[in-house]
């Protein structure tokens, strides 16, 4: 790697913001010898082009020895974020590669043929005629050959160890901060009707009372039962569209089970693993014809794979730039991900967006847990109305956390005769619904279901949304369980608040735009006092400011027109005449402690119950 290429690399004529002293600080990492540097830069610091900048600091062909990696890898977790850097053209040297389900074969009779289903996986010895212009294979060649292979985590993980995409000299990470939790997730063995192609032949004991070591036994028999069905298919001339799928499921699961019993029995791996199992279905207990009881369903989950990134991440890359704008404390995220926080370099990259553009408003009220949601929710859509009233001509994104919660705040909505302006999605078809509400003119609200990521409504895409639940993870996971026994409640404060600043960042994604976030679960609020510690300045600079807004009055007619706001000093307008202040005079309002109608939120509010069991505001996050 050459660190001091790292200016004429990067892809835009000029810099803005902060990217020019970024780019100085990650060479200077570099170039002092570590290994690993992480760049913790906000949203609107242009990741993308400063990990195009150190990409191309990767030793070339021609500087490198046959037997020395050369060229980088790109590879974020989010397919939204690899689709943007594809149609950029500041970017069009970062050579995207996606997994074959995602090309359509081009043979004449397969054209609504996905690729890893075409004739070429489908007969024994086919000959394509047309391999050469075939549209994932093409795409193959032309990323294994180039300096900068792009691509999700996940193809990127699922090619460890393959011959086509080697080692290279250096690898970028876009939006890391979750690394450990990707990792957690593609580790995980799910064992089921839908996961096994006949599971329905399997006798499944009960683990309840076995443990992890009955487990990993059954694990073992369990693929050599995958390697004989596999071996029967691979027996046949031509395989049928379903019989592709189940061989390449029978292969997927063969390795995964042999890494589970493997990492298990190394005494020197890291990893926990935890076996969660479901209540069989009533067909299976009646068909139970042994003295044993009958179990359901499967969950193999690992705890902290150092092991397993060690083979699909670190083996990847003699250097490695890890970009994330919550990567909230250095020392707890290397131990996550098995790097020793020594051995690595933070890069921090300053806000450049006026914190007056980007006020936080608490509309809080009551709290959203299980036990709770009953009685705040319907409060919850009464604000809503009144915050749609305040925003008559402006596009609105709620974050209801939950299906559950998305439904029944529609339909509170629609009583009290909104519903107009009121959009949802459901899991199959959120994107075509996300993107068609980006589209339309109207100054709609979409009630949306784990969108706190990866998502850009700049400008007037959407200029204010609300938070209706804290994004706790969820107690009744094994994995969330375990480390809260362990008393890990920092890193699940720390986890809930990385959430939430990504929220933050959908709706204002330049200096000079604006948006407003309204707080409405009263355990945000607690939140924010328990994490504290490990917030970003500048977040803590928005949590300073927060302060209750003057919303109007309940009329949810107003809601519907362009009249709401006449006659009362609006939260909106107030943001906008902010947007137009000067960032001294922002210093000076948060300095003598007012912002705002309601003034600051750090002198008038203190975590509540400051003693009592963290417990009290978590339970039941999914429901």
């Amino acid at each position: 790697m050459n660190p001091e290429r790292i200016f004429e690399s990067f892809p835009a004529p000029s810099y803005r913001g902060n990217q020019e002293q970024a780019l100085r600080d990650i060479r200077d990492a570099f170039a002092a010898g570590n290994d690993v540097v992480l760049v913790r830069a906000p949203t609107g610091s242009g990741k993308s082009l400063l990990a195009r900048a150190i990409a191309g600091c990767a030793r070339t062909i021609d500087e490198a020895d046959p037997v020395e990696a050369s060229g980088a890898y790109y590879t974020t977790p989010q397919v939204s974020q690899l689709d943007d850097v594809a149609s950029d053209d500041l970017l069009s040297d970062l050579n995207v590669i996606r997994g074959k389900s995602n090309y359509t074969c081009i043979l004449p009779q397969e054209r609504n043929t996905p690729v890893n289903q075409a004739p070429c996986v489908r007969e024994r010895g086919y000959d394509c005629s047309v391999k050469h212009r075939c549209p994932y294979f093409s795409d193959r060649a032309i990323a294994s050959n180039r300096s900068i292979a792009a691509m999700t985590l996940a193809y990127f993980m699922q090619t460890a160890g393959s011959e086509v995409f080697r080692k290279r000299d250096v690898v970028v990470v876009d939006e890391a901060h979750g690394l450990a939790e990707w990792a957690e997730m593609y580790a995980t063995i799910q064992l089921g009707p839908r996961t096994v192609p006949f599971w329905d032949d399997l006798r499944v004991p009960d683990f309840e009372d076995e443990g992890i070591d009955r487990a990993v036994r059954y694990a073992e028999n369990l693929a050599g039962t995958c390697e004989r069905r596999k071996d029967d298919l691979l027996a046949q001339e031509a395989f049928s569209p379903a019989e592709v799928r189940e061989r390449d499921r029978l292969q997927e699961l063969i390795g995964e089970l042999e890494w589970f019993v493997s990492d298990y029995r190394d005494p020197q791996s890291p990893t926990t693993w935890l076996v969660d199992q479901s209540e069989p279905s009533a067909s299976t207990r009646e068909n139970n014809d042994s003295d044993e009881p009958a179990g359901g369903p499967l969950t193999i989950k690992p705890m902290n794979p150092e092991k397993y990134l060690q083979h699909t991440v670190w083996d990847r890359g003699n250097k490695f730039a890890l970009l994330s704008a919550t990567i909230l404390n250095k020392a707890a995220f290397c131990r996550q991900v098995g790097l020793n926080p020594d051995d690595v370099a933070l890069v921090d990259v300053g806000h450049t967006f006026p914190v007056e553009n980007r006020p936080l408003y608490d509309v809080t009220q009551g709290k959203m847990t299980y036990e709770h949601r009953d009685d705040t929710t319907p409060k919850i859509a009464r604000t809503i109305v009144r915050i749609m009233q305040e925003h008559p001509d402006e596009k609105g994104l709620i974050h209801a956390h939950s299906y559950a919660i998305q439904e029944q705040l529609a339909d509170l909505l629609r009583d009290f005769g909104v519903g107009e302006r009121i959009r949802v999605h459901d899991r199959d078809s959120r994107d075509a619904d996300l993107e068609e509400w980006k589209a339309c003119d109207d100054p709609d609200v979409f009630i949306s279901v784990k969108m706190e990521e990866a998502l850009d409504l700049k400008g007037d895409l959407c200029r204010w949304q609300v938070l209706c639940k804290a994004p706790f993870l969820n107690t009744g996971d094994s994995r969330v369980a375990h480390r809260l026994e362990e008393g890990q409640w920092a890193w699940y404060y720390r986890s809930s608040l990385r959430t939430v600043i990504q929220a933050c960042g959908r709706v204002i994604r330049a200096p000079e735009d604006y948006g407003s976030t309204y707080i409405a679960d009263s355990s945000l609020v607690d939140l924010f006092d328990r994490a504290r510690t490990d917030m970003p300045d500048w977040f803590e600079a928005q949590v300073d400011r927060m302060s209750d807004p003057q919303l109007p009055a309940f009329e949810p007619r107003a809601a519907l027109t362009e009249t709401a706001t006449t006659g009362h000093s609006s939260s909106a307008s107030s943001t906008r005449t902010q947007s137009s202040e000067s960032t001294s005079n922002s210093h000076a309002s948060s300095s003598d402690g007012s912002s705002g109608s309601g003034g600051s939120r750090r002198s008038r509010r203190t975590r509540s119950g400051g003693d009592s069991s963290p417990l009290a505001d978590v339970w039941d996050t999914e429901r």
